[in-house]
């Protein structure tokens, strides 16, 4: 009790002295030092992180422009190109070649071509497929088509991504129903991601899908992904647990930051299972979210990663971006 009667009477003699000319200078330079100490740290700590930086970056050049693309913490991740364009009228129109080469490719290696849809912008830029050439020379009845993720909501709702996709692009092209593989509507939200899942699992049991060769996850051939301004991917947002599921092929949420609320969506185990990830990214609202995901912001924060920045295909990530999306690497 004496002692800690002393050490209280010690602090209130210190702060008398401390209210005194002499002790307020004292005060007062001791302040500007601990200052200057914490702006020196940080600048040894982010010296060391450029060091990092530009020890573990692989550079992908498209079209003469070079792209660094940040590595580190990534070891599964396999082939990287990163394609910038014009606009995004060009980036349709290579995302329509590419998709159409991976068809041929894969329809000829195993007989079928499995695609995932998310919703969004995408849908509309996949619209160069339904010009000629491609609308003519793809096989679209080995096309086996899925959704990346859901609004639980009927299937004729306008915010169904499925409505969407049939809209905009299935209704038009003659990829059977049966080959459409959407989430049952009538079921709750935590329901119809086990149903999906399930039925994911049966048409690997069934060799319709084949079965990713470095884990037990379905292995897509494509999986078309967008991404938010947020930097969300899916219906894997930033401040849900959900994007760090790690045995799960199908999740849930109820509370989606924007509207409808409730959805289900893959996880990233499985998305990053595929053979090959078309990331699309259009527009300059997606700007601050592409310079993090590159890691050409040399303040950026990586202790809690973007979920964009959690795709790592153990397969080939290709970046589709227009001027706009890239506008924030030269800020």
């Amino acid at each position: 009790m004496s002692f800690l009667g002393d050490i209280q009477k010690s602090d209130v003699a210190f702060w008398a002295n401390a209210v005194s000319s002499d002790g307020l200078l004292i005060l007062v330079f001791s302040a500007f030092a601990g200052v200057a100490l914490a702006i020196m740290i940080r600048l040894l700590v982010s010296n060391h992180i450029s060091r990092l930086f530009n020890q573990n970056a692989v550079s992908y050049t498209h079209r003469s422009r070079t792209i660094t693309y940040f590595q580190k913490g990534k070891p599964q991740m396999g082939k990287v190109n990163i394609l910038k364009f014009h606009s995004e009228e060009d980036v349709a129109v290579a995302l329509a070649k590419y998709i159409a080469d991976l068809s041929a490719k894969f329809i000829k290696e195993n007989g079928s071509f499995s695609v995932v849809l998310s919703g969004g912008t995408l849908i509309d830029t996949l619209r160069k497929l339904l010009e000629p050439p491609y609308i003519d020379s793809i096989e679209w009845s080995k096309w086996l088509i899925f959704f990346l993720d859901e609004r639980v909501v009927p299937l004729n709702h306008p915010d169904s991504n499925y409505k969407l996709a049939l809209d905009g692009f299935l209704s038009k092209v003659p990829i059977p129903k049966s080959n459409i593989y959407a989430i049952n509507d009538k079921l709750s939200p935590e329901d119809a991601a086990d149903d999906y899942e399930g039925r994911l699992k049966q048409l690997v049991n069934k060799s319709k899908l084949k079965k990713s060769g470095s884990s037990e996850f379905a292995n897509f051939d494509l999986m078309l992904l967008g991404m938010g301004p947020d930097g969300h991917v899916a219906s894997l947002f930033c401040w849900h647990f959900q994007r760090f599921e790690k045995t799960k092929w199908v999740t849930f949420i109820k509370d989606s930051p924007k509207p409808p609320s409730e959805r289900i969506t893959f996880t990233f185990p499985l998305i990053n299972a595929a053979s090959e990830i078309a990331m699309v990214v259009t527009g300059e609202d997606a700007a601050d979210a592409v310079k993090i995901a590159l890691r050409k912001a040399s303040n950026s924060n990586s202790c809690f990663p973007l979920p964009v920045e959690k795709v790592s295909p153990v397969g080939k990530l290709t970046w589709f971006l227009d001027n706009d999306a890239t506008s924030g690497l030269s800020r």
